[in-house]
């Protein structure tokens, strides 16, 4: 699944990208490597010290960490850091368990995991953009999609794509008796969470499986790891559906749907209209936030955000000085990177709030 995730991040970005994989190649760790933050603490690159940052979760990151990473390595060579793209779930566990530095999140800290943490854990927001709906229906390379619509196949009460429900809301489009097949996450994902929150606000009652990073779907559903692997269940299965990041959606040249958005309109995926739900958020002062069924015309509707975790105290004063650096990065200069990664940058009034939060990170 790795070197499937690797292979996705040539096709999205271009010069700098490629170099993010080489990168990676060569330092990518697992989320089971025991975190280095040591070193002398001497001066290189913009004086932030020199170590080892292991990170570890949010697929949805992936290619912009990689992007970042290297990127970052020409600022301060000092620093040598490693992500693995293993899922939310899987990189707050490996935070919660001390064997990474920083998690990538798409959600927060459920209630069942709190316990698990042993400190108070800061939230950094990096990045936002739209889930989309990709789908694989030859011939049929415009759709529109309700909230309704989408509770009711990913229910599997909608099993065939010329149902009337499809079909009302698709006029003059030629629309198949193909069988629909879901394409959804095996994995604890932030991207479940996001996509059955955004069905559960949207949706009301005519949803029924809640919001989590696990959802119990429909039996013959063909689940697979990662955004990436989602992707391919769909470009490999006439007549799929399923809920992919726009990255990863238009690295593996998918088809995806238009949603209607709680103004009314059907909204393209994009980081424009990301962006455009993102600036309507209502910031808590941890800095959590969702982004999803966002008021505005221009807002499309199905709208993740993503965060770096970290402890608040760590082990020693080099630690924290590695982190404050590579947190600062993506906040700063790395936030440059995201509009060729088809990612949308933050807005600048949270971009700033977050960067004011670095000096919260202590030993």
């Amino acid at each position: 699944m790795q070197l499937r995730r690797s292979k996705q991040v040539t096709a999205v970005g271009g010069a700098v990208v490629a170099l993010a994989l080489s990168v990676a190649a060569c330092s990518s760790s697992s989320s089971s490597s025991p975190p280095s933050s040591g070193g002398s603490g001497s001066t290189s690159g913009s004086g932030s010290g020199s170590g080892t940052l292991n990170g570890a979760g949010s697929t949805f990151q992936l290619t912009f960490q990689q992007a970042a990473i290297s990127s970052f390595k020409s600022v301060d060579p000092g620093i040598t850091v490693n992500y693995n793209g293993s899922g939310s779930g899987a990189g707050r566990t490996a935070l919660a368990s001390g064997t990474v530095n920083f998690a990538g999140s798409d959600s927060t800290i459920p209630p069942t995991e709190q316990s698990s943490f042993k400190g108070t854990v800061l939230y950094f927001p990096v990045l936002i953009g739209p889930i989309t709906m990709s789908y694989n229906l030859p011939g049929v390379t415009s759709l529109k999609l309700t909230p309704a619509v989408i509770a009711a196949i990913f229910q599997g009460k909608i099993k065939a794509w010329n149902d009337p429900a499809i079909k009302s809301v698709n006029p003059g489009v030629s629309l198949p008796s193909t069988a629909i097949t879901l394409a959804v996450r095996s994995d604890s994902s932030g991207t479940t969470q996001n996509f059955s929150l955004f069905l559960e606000k949207a949706a009301g009652s005519a949803w029924t499986l809640g919001s989590s990073s696990i959802i119990k779907w429909p039996s013959t559903a063909h689940a697979a790891s990662g955004n990436g692997g989602v992707a391919q269940v769909i470009k490999s299965t006439p007549g799929a559906i399923g809920y992919v990041d726009y990255s990863t959606a238009k690295a593996s040249s998918l088809t995806f749907a238009s949603v209607k958005n709680k103004s009314g309109a059907y909204v393209a995926p994009s980081p424009t209209s990301a962006s455009a739900a993102a600036g309507a958020v209502t910031v808590k002062p941890d800095l959590t936030f969702h982004a999803v069924w966002a008021s505005g015309a221009n807002a499309y509707p199905i709208t993740y955000q993503t965060w770096d975790l970290v402890y608040e105290k760590q082990p020693n004063a080099n630690a924290a000085k590695l982190l404050q650096s590579y947190l600062g990065y993506l906040l700063g200069d790395g936030q440059q990177l995201l509009t060729q990664l088809n990612y949308a940058p933050l807005p600048a009034s949270l971009d700033s709030m977050a960067k004011a939060q670095l000096s919260k990170i202590t030993s």
